[in-house]
């Protein structure tokens, strides 16, 4: 990418992509895409964007997404909406002559019981998590499509799997948000109002991997100025924490003083997952900030935009 550089941001208002902006303003690209009204799942206007707009450099981040809770409520909504906006983007991206496309899949794609950690390679082979399973075919249809895109057509359409991404600007709506917002925000309101204890699902045992949202934002662009291919590149930090654990850290962080209380007949989704980030780390690009730094990074972010 140059300075000039037609880049297209489809996604540019989500966690990620807001930053990603941020990011390739501070570096001086000028010239970016990001339409304030596109439905991505409409397949006349996103061709129209692609014939009019003519962009060089498409990052793919736009998508439904969504922790247990949404996953297991709207299924459909998350397979539906999730493909329609890939197969828009990435066929249009070809049929224009996008020069190069970054696309994220998630780390949800990979089966279930998964040997750890998660090597690139141990997609597809075994059984997804069924609380995540619609959300996750839409992904891994994606990354598919680019590879598929990359073999019939010779175009450069590179995928990623980042670790579970979080950071300022996320969502934190309790019914939807994943795990860091949710937990921010529930211990923040539980200590405003002095409760005396707070209850997190599931059993508190899985293990997680989290990345910062300004750590990934480096890799997208990494990635997009040094990696050409077909083979998928997973982006974590090689650290883990079980939840019971992440709960207490961000209990701390927060000020909260009450106590845990941990449902375990609601779902705990898988049992572990970490990415094996060697093919990444190989191309010379590591992350820079760990968890509790990230974690008071996001609740000051937290604090300024929501607490009155």
């Amino acid at each position: 990418m140059k300075n000039n550089s037609r880049i297209f941001i489809a996604g540019h208002n989500n966690l990620v992509g807001s930053a990603l902006v941020k990011r390739l303003k501070r570096d001086g690209f000028n010239n970016l895409l990001i339409p304030s009204s596109l439905d991505f799942t409409d397949q006349r206007a996103v061709y129209t964007f692609f014939e009019i707009e003519k962009p060089e450099y498409v990052f793919l981040l736009a998508g439904k997404t969504g922790g247990i809770v949404a996953n297991s409520t709207y299924p459909a909504e998350f397979i539906y909406e999730n493909l329609q906006i890939q197969n828009n983007i990435i066929h249009f991206a070809w049929k224009t002559g996008v020069e190069k496309l970054l696309f994220v899949g998630s780390s949800c794609t990979y089966p279930r019981d998964c040997p750890q950690p998660m090597k690139e390679e141990y997609l597809m082979s075994g059984p997804m998590e069924p609380t995540s399973e619609a959300f996750s075919i839409a992904k891994l249809a994606g990354l598919k499509m680019c590879q598929a895109y990359n073999q019939q057509y010779e175009v450069n359409f590179i995928s990623v799997i980042p670790a579970t991404i979080f950071g300022p600007e996320d969502n934190f709506d309790i019914e939807s948000s994943h795990v860091i917002p949710a937990f921010i925000r529930k211990f923040h309101e539980a200590k405003v109002k002095n409760e005396s204890d707070v209850t997190i699902w599931g059993s508190g045992e899985p293990l997680r991997e989290f990345i910062y949202v300004d750590d990934v934002v480096e890799a997208y662009i990494f990635l997009m100025q040094n990696y050409n291919g077909s083979q998928i590149i997973n982006i974590g930090t090689d650290s883990e924490i079980s939840i019971r654990e992440l709960a207490e850290l961000v209990k701390k962080i927060v000020g909260f003083e009450g106590e845990l209380k941990f449902d375990s007949s609601k779902p705990d989704g898988a049992p572990r997952k970490l990415l094996d980030s060697t093919r990444l780390i190989s191309l010379g690009w590591r992350p820079n900030i760990d968890l509790q730094t990230g974690l008071e990074n996001t609740y000051r972010w937290y604090v300024q935009k929501y607490v009155k």
